[in-house]
């Protein structure tokens, strides 16, 4: 008898940032690394490189950011759905400089139907430098044929 186990919800989340890992050319180019996928949950870090300092010679606030919604999406992806941010806002709290290891932890806040609430949290070592919110919308299909969701019913 060939029965298929049902993956736990983290290795359904792990499978699915895996599979949008590969296809995620701005996060892999700008030297983004996943350290840690959960359902709902996501981190990623990333190092503040030269060409990501501004005029004031500290982190460019839309490269946190764009660590911060990286971090968004892959938590927001890890229920076998495909979904894209709806909005999402950012307040910078300290700034980030070169050579810092930027850290983005997201983790889900609500998840209804096709809408969903996200907050990430951006730290340098145990520093806060930034707190984002971001609302996701799922747009339909999924990373893992074949594979069951854990959609909340």
């Amino acid at each position: 008898m060939n029965v298929k186990a049902t993956p736990s919800p983290d290795d359904l989340a792990r499978a699915c940032a895996e599979a949008m890992w590969k296809e995620d050319d701005a996060s892999r180019g700008l030297g983004m690394e996943i350290v840690d996928v959960r359902c709902g949950e996501a981190t990623l870090a990333m190092t503040v490189k030269p060409d990501m300092v501004n005029g004031q010679r500290i982190a460019h606030g839309g490269f946190i950011f764009t660590l911060a919604d990286s971090a968004f999406a892959f938590a927001c992806n890890t229920h076998n759905e495909r979904v894209v941010a709806a909005q999402g806002s950012i307040t910078f709290i300290k700034p980030g400089k070169l050579g810092d290891r930027l850290v983005a932890t997201a983790r889900e806040i609500s998840r209804n139907g096709r809408s969903g609430i996200y907050d990430v949290r951006v730290t340098v070592e145990d520093t806060v430098i930034a707190e984002f919110r971001g609302h996701s919308r799922v747009i339909g299909g999924v990373w893992l044929p074949g594979e069951i969701d854990t959609k909340q019913k």
